[in-house]
């Protein structure tokens, strides 16, 4: 019996629980003040992470959404991930949610030639950061972010992925 959800491309169908899922996690998990009118790039996913090198996807366990994953292109083939969230219920080794959409995003990049992907994220998430770490994202200093990339007001720990592209069809 397969657990794992199946992730596809975002569509529009799927922002209402997007947007629930997001907000679920960031307020009431985190308790990071933050709210929907914050992340305006939420009503229009499609315009916003879904051109150039970027994309976005959303883990589905029947039917529902369970977790999201975007790449947003910054140019020079470098993208920055954003809005890796996973549903708490469906975290960890029994459906592999974020290993799936870490996956699926990571081989994009590969197969769009991106050279490296960056991320921000916050002090509070500590699983999140073990999770980049074991999946070979290397901590920098803000200062060695490219300047295209949109660091987020709540942002204070950031990470490099080298995509090897030699791997790119193995």
């Amino acid at each position: 019996m397969n657990n794992s959800p199946i992730v596809v491309k975002y569509s529009n169908e799927y922002q209402a629980q997007v947007v629930d899922l997001i907000l679920q996690i960031q307020q009431q998990e985190y308790n990071i003040n933050i709210t929907k009118e914050d992340q305006p790039d939420l009503f229009t996913i499609e315009d916003f992470y879904q051109i150039g090198n970027g994309n976005f996807w959303v883990a589905l366990y029947e039917g529902k959404v369970v977790g999201t994953i975007s790449l947003l292109d910054i140019g020079n083939q470098q993208v920055a991930l954003r809005k890796m969230f996973v549903d708490k219920n469906y975290r960890g080794p029994t459906y592999k949610t974020a290993s799936h959409l870490l996956h699926n995003s990571l081989e994009w990049a590969k197969i769009m030639s991106v050279d490296s992907v960056y991320l921000g994220t916050t002090p509070q998430f500590l699983a999140a950061h073990r999770f980049y770490e074991k999946n070979g994202f290397v901590t920098i200093m803000s200062e060695e972010l490219p300047d295209s990339f949109p660091v987020l007001k709540i942002d204070k720990k950031f990470y490099k992925y080298t995509v090897d592209l030699q791997q790119k069809y193995s």
